[in-house]
């Protein structure tokens, strides 16, 4: 059997963030849906599930008709049965990842962020899956005394730590 793998490369206009990950039924996209929402009013976002069985399409939601259509694109870019990619713009992944993975459906998450990201797929005769993910960039050193001062006192003037 051949396996064919490729790095697909997904949208990341300025100012959102994206959540992949993998499910397995076809009322995953409005139990994201629900779930996203339930973060608060502020939050905009899309969603898109590739569908694996039945008519094998691309189920998509959201309350920002821009953010459902680029979810809905990266979604068909990556092309994987039972994946799902959700678009958040005035939000963190942080504030939503707790609610989006006690969703029944939701097997694993692969990727939350606002970097750069590559989607690993192999594709079979069968179909594609989604192997693992690129996020971000390299290391670029090691953590110095005043890098860990700085990432603290970041943490404690976002609200994360006291």
């Amino acid at each position: 059997m051949d396996i064919q793998l490729s790095a697909v490369p997904l949208e990341m206009p300025d100012g959102v963030n994206v959540i992949v990950g993998q499910a397995h039924f076809i009322k995953t996209v409005e139990d994201l849906h629900e779930a996203l929402a339930g973060a608060g009013p502020q939050l905009r976002f899309g969603v898109s599930f590739c569908e694996a069985s039945g008519k094998c399409l691309i189920r998509r939601s959201g309350n920002d008709p821009d953010l459902v259509a680029l979810a809905t694109r990266n979604a068909e870019a990556i092309g994987a049965g039972h994946v799902f990619v959700a678009y958040l713009r005035g939000g963190f992944p942080i504030a939503v990842l707790g609610a989006v993975k006690q969703v029944p459906e939701v097997c694993t998450v692969f990727a939350a962020t606002a970097n750069p990201l590559e989607v690993l797929v192999a594709e079979t005769d069968l179909g594609r899956a989604v192997i693992g993910v690129v996020d971000g960039l390299p290391p670029a050193g090691i953590e110095t005394d005043a890098d860990e001062a700085d990432r603290k006192h970041l943490l404690r003037e976002l609200g994360y730590k006291l």
